[in-house]
């Protein structure tokens, strides 16, 4: 995990050095700051601001949890887990592991955006804060989150001297001149617009066309009332409704248009995305750019960068003053559903390009749309009538919920979306879909009661509508689980069904490439490693062609332990490192704990036993995330039992045990890079200790390999390339 996720400052803090002190001081003495105020006053630039300053003080760093763009208050724990970089493929609740990843750091969390959900924040961070006593937490919002413990600072708006500098700053990087004219009107716009930073920095990005007296002017005539309608609103509430109002009113027609409509999206946004959702008679397609880039020289709209491309945002206070508007125009509910289509489409296409060169491009898109594809399952999860658009969505998302690491998430969606109950006959291919991704959500959480509820109704109704791809995928998953149950020949009959009928039906993606690679596996266990070398080489080949990473990684992992049992451990280690870079890179830690795992035997193999050890520690605490340690599995377990074994004869007890420990200790970012480590000067290594070549996927009780095919073997079923 890296020390910080703060994002990057795109311009240069202005002033508030009082306030940065105070709030470093609060942060040295309480466990739990609150930062409240009106929104626009700066709250969340002066906390990342100060947070980046003292991260020196926690020894795991900081991290940042955005939640402005949650509105489902079960997903605020998803979130903070999300936020740490945790992986978690277990049935445990996300806070369980929560407060277990964080019981023994020294951590500092900052929470942004939370008052819309203040009850659900404030239980979860006071039984986080109960049971971490090294974690500290700054949160933002608008009120206190009134837990025991909490020290609150209420940010004022700026002062007249950094007021000023603000404004000039900004309106230099807008305007591209210093001087804004005489300092008086300086000071007096600066008055009118009660300090608030938001209200300077939207009247600086008018600068370039309008003269400080000039907006001087229209404050006082064209705005004046506003806010006039609005009772009992706090004074600087009703300055941040002007300001915001004042610059709405100085947009040209197009730009309110774009404004409003933008106030659909949540969190980030992409420019293909606003083209889709926002255009229309009133705003061509070809004229959405301009008027944005209109949007984004009046910091209306904010630009960044992102591992997915350049994406847009809009600050929350401007979103709502849209959405305001929006609901004025009567067109809220059209937009929900122009933005819903979209990201519908975008899941789709995102599902296509899983199986090509693009995953890791995919992969990026959809951890940056996440926001807004929440939004759009909220939306279908609304209307009875919308059911089937819920399941569908849930359903084509299986490639983030159980390639990226996602599945708590997964299983959240995919148990509300079928929970909402049947689509009808018509839409019976979508809750299809739904129900064998849940089964295979469930398979690699550790719940084979769920799956097997799950995918036998799949195969039932799949059966009885004459569905026979959805039979083939529930068929698959069921010979997952007998997989993981150590019940090889029936998990090699009903995987080899599978891919028949895959086949048959002409489909090929990663979910067809995995079964041929878990075939191989079972093939493995029972002996025949040259049946599993041939198939797991054939998925090799067609990843190669297709750019397809994923499954190519569990690929390697066959073939890497081929590579060993044959002798070869340089080339067992060249073949595993690849696959613990992929399946670290997609969050994969179910690929990854099982890499590292036969990498400790490899180290092993070579000699260098104390590595051996301290990596088998490194995996135990993946384990814990994954879930039962080597599925409860014999012959998964094999490599384990057998490093174990002769890392514990070469070191002794009390050398092992401390080597592990080592290993137990290392944080993920740390454990993986020590994976992949080149290995040492031999001449540093000691004695192997007589380690044989490991056997083929064989635990101490597992009987001898076969090398020849059992009765009804059916050769390996090639899977057409192209």
């Amino acid at each position: 995990m890296r020390r910080s996720n703060l994002p990057a400052e795109l311009n240069r803090f202005v002033g508030r050095a009082a306030e940065q002190d105070e709030l470093a001081r609060l942060i040295e003495e309480f466990r739990l700051v609150t930062v409240v105020g009106v929104g626009g006053v700066g709250k969340t630039r002066l906390v990342l601001r100060t947070a980046a300053a003292v991260q020196k003080r926690y020894a795991d760093g900081v991290r940042l949890a955005e939640l402005s763009a949650l509105r489902d208050p079960e997903l605020v724990a998803h979130a903070l887990v999300e936020s740490l970089g945790l992986t978690d493929h277990t049935l445990r609740g996300p806070r369980e592991v929560l407060t277990e990843h964080l019981a023994e750091l020294r951590l500092l969390l900052v929470v942004d955006g939370f008052e819309h959900l203040v009850e659900e924040c404030a239980g979860l961070l006071r039984e986080l804060l109960r049971g971490c006593p090294g974690l500290t937490v700054l949160a933002v919002g608008r009120r206190p989150l009134r837990v025991d413990g909490e020290a609150v600072l209420a940010l004022a708006p700026m002062d007249e001297a950094d007021a000023v500098a603000l404004l000039t700053e900004r309106a230099a990087e807008s305007a591209g001149r210093h001087a804004l004219g005489a300092p008086g009107p300086v000071r007096e716009l600066c008055r009118r617009l009660d300090g608030i930073p938001l209200a300077l920095e939207l009247a600086a990005g008018r600068l370039p066309l309008l003269s400080v007296e000039q907006v001087l002017q229209r404050l006082d005539d064209r705005f004046r009332l506003l806010d006039g309608g609005r009772r009992g609103a706090l004074p600087r509430h009703r300055t941040l409704r002007t300001a915001i109002g004042w610059s709405h009113e100085l947009c040209t027609p197009e730009e309110r248009l774009l404004w409003a409509r933008l106030s659909v999206f949540s969190g980030p946004f992409d420019l293909e995305a606003v083209e889709y959702v926002c255009s229309g008679p009133e705003l061509p397609v070809e004229r959405v750019l301009d008027v944005l880039g209109g949007l984004l020289s009046q910091s209306l709209v904010a630009r960044e960068e992102s591992a997915a491309g350049p994406r847009f945002r809009m600050l929350d206070t401007v979103a709502a003053y849209g959405a305001e508007w929006l609901a004025a125009l009567d067109d809220t509910e059209r937009m929900r559903r122009r933005h819903r289509d979209w990201y519908m489409g975008l899941a789709t296409w995102c599902e296509l390009e899983w199986f090509s060169p693009r995953q890791a491009e995919v992969a990026a898109a959809t951890d940056m749309a996440l926001p807004n594809l929440r939004a759009a399952l909220e939306l279908c999860l609304e209307s009875a009538e919308d059911v089937a658009l819920a399941q569908h969505l849930a359903g084509t998302l299986w490639f983030y919920w159980a390639g990226c690491g996602r599945l708590s998430e997964g299983r959240h969606w995919l148990d509300r979306a079928l929970g909402a109950g049947p689509a009808g006959a018509e839409h019976e291919d979508a809750r299809l879909k739904a129900l064998w991704v849940l089964g295979y959500v469930a398979i690699l959480q550790g719940d084979p009661t769920a799956a097997v509820a799950a995918l036998h109704e799949c195969g039932e109704r799949a059966r009885a509508t004459g569905n026979a791809l959805a039979e083939a995928y529930a068929t698959h998953r069921m010979g997952c689980l007998a997989l993981l149950s150590d019940d090889m020949p029936r998990a090699e009959e009903l995987i080899g069904r599978a891919l028949e009928a895959y086949r048959e039906q002409g489909e090929l993606n990663s979910n067809v490439l995995m079964g041929q690679v878990e075939l191989a596996m079972a093939r493995a266990f029972q002996g025949d490693l040259e049946g599993a070398v041939a198939l797991c080489a054939e998925v090799r080949e067609i990843c190669e062609e297709r750019g397809e990473r994923w499954t190519r990684a569990y690929a390697l992992y066959v073939l890497g332990y081929a590579a060993l049992t044959e002798g070869n451990p340089a080339r067992a280690r060249e073949l595993l490192a690849e696959c613990v870079t992929i399946d670290h890179a997609f969050h994969d830690l179910v690929g990854l704990v099982l890499a590292i795992e036969l990498l400790a035997l490899v180290r092993a193999a070579e000699g260098d036993v104390r590595e051996a050890a301290v990596l088998q520690g490194a995996a135990t605490p993946m384990w814990d995330s994954v879930g039962l340690p080597l599925f409860g599995s014999g012959h998964f377990n094999g490599p384990r039992a057998l490093c174990e074994r002769q890392a514990g004869e070469a070191l002794g007890g009390e050398g092992y045990g401390a080597a592990f420990r080592e290993g137990q200790a290392l944080p993920l970012e740390e454990a993986v890079d020590r994976a992949l480590a080149e290995r040492r000067d031999p001449a540093m290594i000691g004695s192997p200790g007589g380690a044989a070549a490991p056997r083929p996927f064989r635990t101490a009780r597992t009987p001898a390999p076969d090398t020849r095919k059992p009765p009804g073997h059916a050769e390996a079923r090639r899977l057409p390339h192209r």
